[in-house]
């Protein structure tokens, strides 16, 4: 009994364990097909006879067979010893682990290389557009059909031109053109032919040459031997009523700017590196020559304060918070201007119509200053001959005499005979030799509704009451005619009546004017009627006429007459002093511009009388009795 069960049990293990047996051929089959289906028969193959495993895997073995999967899967040549029936089932295991991780690895390569290969293809075909659209620029160049279109207008209009032609040929291109301002001309190359230039303001009326004196003195001093200024010295013109600028900082063509790479427009090879460009300004361009501001009166305060700044350094410096010093794609230059500023030494030349005292005082205290004065009759005169023979025209004699009625400026009496010289071209457009008369002339200014510009207000012989006071506007003087009459009146309550419009200064000056009458004559003019006219109006602003109303009023009274070609400025005290007044020079030129062939001026003024004046006797008087010796001959 015992051997039957013994047998039977062995009969029941070997039939089990040829189950199992055949159950691991099919897994070790299955395998076999995976794989081939994964690699591929003919790379499976060749992977085989790469690993000393082809043998093993054509084998009928099932061992060997599971010794050649191993070999396979891992990839291993090295010879194992051939496993027994125990050790099948734990290396199937193993291999089918292995075989899953190898085909889900392969499985996400695949995807991602699949993916890699689609973003592969993107950038290629953007690498091929932008390639193309590189060539297509490269060779087409920047112009289409539209700039093509707009460059072709630009250059018709650059081909029509009107008065800028006229306008070269008029202006001074040596000094000896520049008429009627000897005295400022010397004096301005004196400042400039010098090693040490200093900045200069020009004052003076429109119109008589300050521009121009500046240009040509600059090419003048170029070439002496004192000068600091090179042949290459820039000439930079700029106005200072059109100056326009940010506060803060965003943009200054005097000055200049820092342009960030965002919002200003850096280059872009410098806003795609985040890099800040500073903009060089006119003070830059300027430098080792002469930046010339006309109208320099009319500047912004502040940004006036800040071209003081730029004077002292003789630098101007630039500030971003963008500027990065440590950042390696900054070029050398931008850092140079960022640490050391933009050269900006010149010297500055301003021009301006204004009164001195209406200019910056921290301005005025760092420049010279030279005076421009009015132009003569006779110095408009040579003006429009030395236009005419520019112009290649003929004029009548009496032409330059009749533009110098009309007007004191350079500018304005070259216009004239400019719209004379194109009046008779249009009548006669075929004229090839062009004559102006004063016919022409005086159609041109009538045309122009002009007047002449200082009337003759000298009348010869005396008159009682009346005299001559000078004024001053800006640049230019004028001649008052004071006026005064005198009545009798109730004692005591006489009435004294003054222009009302011409300022309380003046009617000030009539109650200093009563005060000298009772000193001088023992005359109480409340004991009159006195009424003081200054014909045709207007303000007399300050107390400059204070010698002439005393005059004036001392003449009606006394009835004593007043030689009529003589002028007066000063002010008057209480203690019959003549005390100095302003615009000497101006006052003394409308004097004569008027007729008068003397002028009383104060004796505190008589260093204000240009040396190099002529055609009219100046008189420096310090009191009220030497007036009353000149005007009455006491």
């Amino acid at each position: 009994m015992k051997g039957l069960l013994t047998k039977w049990l062995h009969h029941k293990n070997t039939s089990e364990r040829l189950l199992d047996e055949e159950q691991w051929r099919l897994d070790v089959d299955s395998l076999y097909t995976l794989l081939a289906n994964f690699f591929g028969t003919d790379k499976l193959v060749l992977k085989a006879s790469k690993l000393n495993a082809l043998s093993l895997m054509r084998s009928e073995n099932l061992a060997e067979r599971v010794l050649g999967l191993k070999k396979i899967i891992n990839e291993d040549p090295i010879e194992y010893k051939i496993p027994s029936l125990e050790e099948i089932p734990g290396l199937l295991n193993e291999i089918e682990e292995r075989t899953a991780e190898i085909i889900a690895r392969r499985s996400v390569e695949e995807r991602l290389g699949k993916v890699v290969a689609e973003k592969m293809q993107e950038r290629h075909e953007d690498y091929l557009k932008e390639i193309k659209l590189q060539v297509l620029k490269e060779s087409a160049g920047p112009e289409n059909a539209h700039t093509l279109k707009k460059l072709a207008q630009l250059e018709i209009m650059n081909q029509n031109k009107l008065a800028g032609s006229a306008r070269e040929i008029l202006h001074p291109k040596s000094i000896d053109e520049i008429i009627g301002q000897e005295g400022a001309l010397q004096t301005l190359l004196s400042k400039l032919a010098t090693p040490y230039p200093q900045h200069i303001i020009m004052f003076g009326p429109p119109g008589v040459g300050k521009t121009s004196a500046a240009r040509v003195a600059l090419e003048t001093v170029k070439g002496h031997p004192n000068s600091l200024f090179s042949a290459k010295a820039p000439f930079i013109e700029v106005d200072g009523t059109t100056l326009r600028w940010d506060p803060r900082d965003v943009t200054n063509p005097l000055l200049g700017s820092v342009h960030d790479p965002i919002y200003q427009g850096a280059k872009r090879d410098l806003a795609d590196t985040g890099v800040p460009e500073p903009k060089l300004g006119l003070v830059s361009e300027a430098n080792g020559g002469i930046l010339f501001i006309d109208e320099i009166g009319e500047m912004d305060s502040l940004l006036l304060n800040k071209l003081l700044k730029v004077l002292e350094d003789r630098k101007v410096f630039f500030d971003s918070s963008y500027y990065d010093p440590g950042d390696k794609h900054v070029p050398e230059y931008i850092k140079k201007l960022f640490e050391e500023g933009a050269p900006a030494d010149f010297v500055l030349i301003g021009a301006t119509t204004r009164d001195p005292a209406e200019l910056n005082p921290a301005l005025r205290s760092r420049c010279t200053e030279v005076y421009f004065v009015p132009l003569e009759p006779e110095d408009v005169q040579k003006i429009i001959i030395q236009t005419a023979q520019k112009l290649g025209v003929q004029i009548d004699d009496q032409v330059p005499e009749i533009i110098s009625e009309y007007v004191i400026e350079g500018r304005k009496a070259n216009n004239i005979l400019t719209d004379a010289f194109g009046l008779v071209k249009y009548r006669k457009p075929d004229l090839k030799e062009v004559r102006i008369t004063a016919v022409d002339v005086y159609e041109v200014l009538c045309s122009s509704r002009l007047a002449p510009y200082f009337s003759h207000k000298v009348q010869s012989g005396l008159e009682t009451g009346r005299i001559l006071g000078i004024g001053v506007t800006g640049f230019l003087g004028s001649v008052l005619e004071i006026e005064a009459i005198t009545f009798p009146g109730m004692n005591g309550k006489g009435i004294v009546r003054f222009n009302e419009t011409a300022g309380s200064m003046a009617r000030d000056s009539v109650f200093n004017a009563a005060a000298m009458i009772r000193v001088l004559t023992g005359e109480d003019l409340r004991n009159y009627d006195v009424h003081v006219n200054v014909i045709g109006g207007g303000k007399i602003d300050g107390p400059s006429a204070g010698l002439a109303v005393t005059l004036a009023i001392y003449s009606s009274l006394k009835k004593r007459p007043i030689q009529q070609d003589v002028a007066v400025t000063g002010e008057i005290s209480i203690q019959g002093k003549v005390k100095p007044v302003g615009g000497i020079y101006e006052k003394i030129f409308g004097a004569k511009q008027a007729g008068a062939v003397r002028v009383l001026i104060p004796y505190d003024n008589a260093r204000d009388v240009p040396k190099s004046l002529k055609g009219i006797e100046v008189i420096p008087i310090k009191n009220i009795e030497e007036a009353l010796k000149f005007v009455f001959g006491e």
